[in-house]
């Protein structure tokens, strides 16, 4: 799974406030992920992202414009497909 956390070099808290909630959620769930963080326009431009900061989950865009709740990404993470087939192996 990987994780891209997409903002402006000039907003840091909100990046620093993004990452550590999805530190929480990655922990919570005992799943292990690549977080990329990128503070640069490109990225913006390239997956029209209009506010930051953004969440992108296995290149999909969850959620932009806000710094979202551990609850919030703990829900994305689970209704991905390929974390439900790995709950489906193990059980």
């Amino acid at each position: 799974m990987r994780i891209d956390i997409v903002c402006k070099p000039d907003k840091p808290e909100a990046c620093r406030g993004t990452a550590k909630n999805v530190q929480e959620a990655l922990n919570k769930l005992g799943v292990e992920a690549e977080v990329h963080q990128f503070n640069d326009s490109r990225k913006m431009i390239d997956n029209r992202i209009y506010v930051v900061p953004a969440l992108l989950i296995d290149d999909q865009l969850r959620i932009a414009g806000r710094v979202p709740e551990v609850d919030e990404i703990v829900n994305f993470l689970v209704e991905r497909p390929r974390y439900l087939k790995q709950v489906a192996d193990v059980a």
